[in-house]
This record gives structure tokens, C-alpha cells and sequence, in this order.
């Protein structure tokens, strides 16, 4: 992990504004004020199990994945993109440490916005406050469409569906992260895979 000095807080602030809520050049100004721009290696854990989460990550470019281990196995709960945001969303709000880790899959820049400053700033400027509910309310929906997926479709419509939702993702993660996300084995994987190419 490195703190980078970055001239381009300004455009993330934009980039958030208009993805979540509109803001006045002051709102923009104070949002921008909180943003700290982080880099990741490759590979590189950005959260470990144990860790309290106490931000929420913006990613600018780059792609990670957030895990967790089941009777000795990995399990992929999430896999996120450039211009998404990641968070471990019960350590952040309970302040405990998080069974889930995070890592970078490739080379990545981050924008974290600390919870703490978030919700100070969000007391005093109503479009912050909007944006706030906003990432919530993306994360809980994107929770549910990933749940749904794994209860009610079949190997190869998960499969579709993701690629539908998340095309980027396809291309650029691991096939066994992906395999493990949609909760089948990457054989099963590679199966569904290539019956969809002769589709």
C-alpha cells in the first residue's frame, strides 16, 4: 500500500457527484477534501482477516477481489471493477474486525473515503448525505443480485447473467476467483463456458 499525491481528487469528486448525487462547487470541494488516493501491488491484501474496515475504496482503475475462508477453502463473495466502490460492510458500521479479505488482482488506484470524515462532512451538506445513502444502497442491491444469483439460476445462466452485469470482470479476473464467485468448481466452469461460446 502507498499514499500517492494525486493533482486528480478533483475529477474523482466529479466522477462520484455525478454517479451518486449532484453537488455545488463547495460540496465538491469538501468531498474532495476527504479523499486519500491509495496505490496497491498486484496481489497486495488491502484488507486482512482480523482487520477493522473503516473506509469505503472508490476504485479508479484497477480490479479486487474480497474472499473469505470456508473449511480451508477460499470462497470469492466479490469481485470489483474499476469505478466501483468496495467495502466490508459489517466491520465497517459494527467497527469489528472483518472475517472477509480484500485483494488487489491487479495493479490498482483507490480513492478511500474514511467513514468517520464521510459522516462528519455528510452532518453539514445534504447531496454528501445523498451520495452516502447512495454507495449504501448500490452495495446492498449488488448483495442481493449476487445472492439471488447463486439460489436461483443455473450454472450456465449465472454464468450469462454475469457477463451480462460485469463483462470487464469476465475478461480481466482469474477463472477460478470467477468460478468461485458464481459457486461452482472451475471444471463446471470451463463447461458452461465453452457450451456458451457454441450458443
Amino acid at each position: 500500500m502507498k499514499e500517492i499525491v494525486s493533482t486528480n481528487t478533483r475529477d474523482i469528486a466529479r466522477e462520484l457527484a455525478r454517479r451518486y448525487s449532484t453537488m455545488t462547487h463547495e460540496e465538491l470541494d469538501v468531498l474532495e477534501s476527504i479523499l486519500v488516493p491509495i496505490k496497491y501491488a498486484k496481489g497486495e491484501l488491502v484488507l486482512k482477516e482480523g482487520d477493522v474496515c473503516r473506509q469505503f475504496l472508490y476504485i479508479d482503475k484497477g480490479l479486487m477481489r474480497q474472499f473469505y475462508f470456508k473449511h480451508g477453502k477460499e470462497v470469492t463473495e466479490h469481485l470489483a471493477q474499476d469505478h466501483t466502490v468496495v467495502m466490508c460492510i459489517e466491520s465497517l458500521f459494527k467497527e469489528e474486525p472483518t472475517h472477509l479479505q480484500v485483494e488487489a488482482l491487479e495493479p490498482t488506484i483507490v480513492y478511500a473515503l474514511p467513514k468517520a470524515e464521510l459522516e462528519r462532512v455528510a452532518l453539514h451538506n445534504v447531496n454528501i448525505q445523498i451520495l452516502y445513502r447512495k454507495i449504501l444502497e448500490e452495495s446492498l442491491i449488488q448483495s442481493q443480485v449476487h445472492a439471488d444469483l447463486v439460489r436461483f439460476e443455473t450454472a450456465q445462466d449465472r454464468y450469462k447473467k454475469m457477463c451480462k452485469l460485469m463483462p470487464q470482470v469476465v475478461l480481466r479476473a482469474p477463472l477460478v476467483y470467477i468460478a468461485s464467485y458464481l459457486q461452482m468448481t472451475p471444471e463446471t466452469l470451463s463447461r458452461v463456458r465453452a457450451s456458451t461460446l457454441l450458443d
